[in-house]
């Protein structure tokens, strides 16, 4: 059950009401962007939310137990601080979000509806909307190690210890989306990359960053396909740095990175078809040994 402020239970049992919406959206690098759906600008807490944002927030909902609730937040491109090129660099996954009710005509009298993390981001053509996900999606991230044949870490991170080296270039063609081509990269045997992830260093797209999908060779061309297309086109002579990718396999761990020894998985366990298999006659290496003596 919530708790009203009692200013604000007094204004609300009036017969009229001065009410609006506020927003704080705080991104994971510190930066914090304020809005109101109010026709102008309002301040408290040291913060000012801007009104010429386009805001619109659908529904909230709660839900019983580990549930994850939440609502929705649209918006125009318009909107003070936001962009399309920052929304497509990832630069507001995972952005903490806090929803006041405010008294405009009396900032101090608001209630905190709600608070929650940016969920799944839906662009279009001038807009967006974003999905409110409540505290509740904590339960259902992973946590701790599991028990599973491939690597539980990522490449080149602390658990995993390996020494990355990217390769640099610039795009000789694309196709403006998913697709392009670079030269000086032949010596990189086909497929080292898929699994890797691109960076752009210049061209409008520089910052961004998105995994490979495929990576081949044509000739004395190197072929990239990517998951995720940038915001802008993406055009001949823009720079790339590109990191190897790894299948979290234990031979790729100790043939590729010769890093056998940090490797985060089992790749010894039992696989789901040897477990269901049943013993036959004749198994007599069936003893509760190893499988690899």
């Amino acid at each position: 059950m919530r708790d009203i402020p009692a200013a604000l239970a007094t204004h609300l049992e009036g017969g009229a009401t001065t009410l609006c919406r506020c927003w704080t959206l705080t991104r994971r690098d510190g930066l914090v962007l304020a809005f109101t759906d109010h026709d102008r600008s309002l301040s408290f807490d040291g913060v000012t939310f801007a009104a010429v944002t386009g805001l619109e927030a659908a529904e909230a909902t709660s839900e019983i137990g580990f549930a994850i609730g939440g609502g929705d937040v649209a918006g125009a491109f318009a909107a003070t601080g936001l962009n399309e090129a920052d929304l497509a660099r990832g630069l507001y996954d995972d952005a903490r979000l806090r929803i006041w009710l405010v008294n405009w005509s009396e900032p101090g009298q608001r209630l905190l509806l709600e608070e929650g993390f940016v969920g799944e981001i839906k662009r279009g053509e001038l807009g967006f909307t974003a999905e409110i996900r409540s505290f509740a999606k904590a339960f259902d991230e992973e946590r701790g190690r599991l028990y599973m044949r491939s690597c539980s870490a990522d490449l080149g991170d602390a658990r995993c210890g390996a020494a990355l080296v990217s390769a640099a270039s610039h795009v000789t063609a694309s196709d403006g989306r998913l697709g392009l081509a670079a030269t000086g990269m032949s010596s990189y045997p086909d497929g080292h990359f898929t699994g890797g992830r691109l960076f752009f260093t210049g061209g409008a797209n520089a910052g961004f960053a998105t995994e490979v999908k495929r990576h081949g060779i044509e000739g004395d061309r190197a072929i990239f396909q990517l998951w995720q297309s940038p915001a802008a086109t993406i055009l001949a002579g823009d720079g790339f740095s590109v990191t190897p990718g790894c299948d979290k396999s234990f031979a790729t761990c100790r043939v590729k990175f010769g890093n056998g020894a940090n490797f985060r998985g089992f790749p010894h366990m039992p696989t789901t078809d040897f477990i269901i298999g049943g013993v036959r006659p004749g198994d007599g290496a069936l003893d509760g040994g190893s499988l690899f003596r």
